[in-house]
């Protein structure tokens, strides 16, 4: 009906129907308003009634609401870039041919050894292949040994790459990780240039794999 505001008069609110109301608030851009109507009189004067507000629209509920449609928006424009880049990467490599196209900014699969993933990885304004390395609770000694173990080798791996990689040792935190990031845009990029986009990063993790996978082989790992 393109009204900026509605009025429910009840008389015994109840938590469903609150919850219905601060959801509309949050969700749309009309104002809800649940009032509360009792009968009041003070001495013999007749009845009257006494209106209290019981939830109403805030700048904190439009806030919320705002934030909840872009994350919704944010999720479902990641699914489709990831279920597009999953069947063009099956067509170079089986690598990540299995995996069901999630909604977060990240989708891997496992090397082969438990804790080292193949990654990919999409913001906004750009996409990234990586290997990530988090053997999982109390293992910040151990990542950190195979990072080094993997850096050693730095020359050697970055040759094969074919370029230079993003080395993050993560002091400080448990992870750590091998990237390549490519430049130029993410999944708000338009979606014209999706296929450009995919393409250079499935390339890079082929060959991110490719330069690492005889190392990983090599790897002192505890049990």
């Amino acid at each position: 009906m393109n009204a900026r505001a509605a009025i429910w008069i009840v008389s015994d609110p109840r938590p469903e129907h609150v919850a219905a109301v601060a959801w509309l608030n949050e969700s749309t851009s009309a104002s809800f308003y649940m009032v509360k109507v009792e009968a009041v009189r003070i001495g013999e004067s007749p009845a009257a009634p006494l209106f209290t507000l019981i939830v109403g629209p805030s700048e904190e509920t439009k806030e919320v609401g705002q934030t909840k449609k872009e994350i919704a928006e944010r999720y479902v424009i990641r699914r489709r870039w990831w279920r597009q880049l999953v069947e063009r990467a099956a067509m170079v490599s089986k690598l990540h041919a299995h995996i069901t196209p999630g909604e977060y900014s990240w989708l891997g699969t496992s090397s082969g050894i438990r804790g080292l993933n193949w990654n990919y990885v999409v913001t906004q304004d750009e996409s990234s292949a990586e290997l990530y390395i988090d053997r999982g609770k109390d293992s910040e000694q151990e990542n950190k040994a195979i990072f080094d173990q993997l850096q050693d080798h730095k020359v050697e791996i970055e040759k094969a790459f074919g370029g230079p990689l993003i080395w993050e040792r993560l002091d400080g935190k448990r992870a750590s990780r091998i990237r390549f990031t490519q430049p130029g845009g993410g999944y708000r990029s338009p979606e014209g240039t999706w296929l450009a986009l995919q393409d250079g990063v499935i390339s890079a993790m082929t060959r991110l794999e490719q330069s690492l996978r005889p190392l990983l082989k090599q790897l002192k790992l505890n049990a």
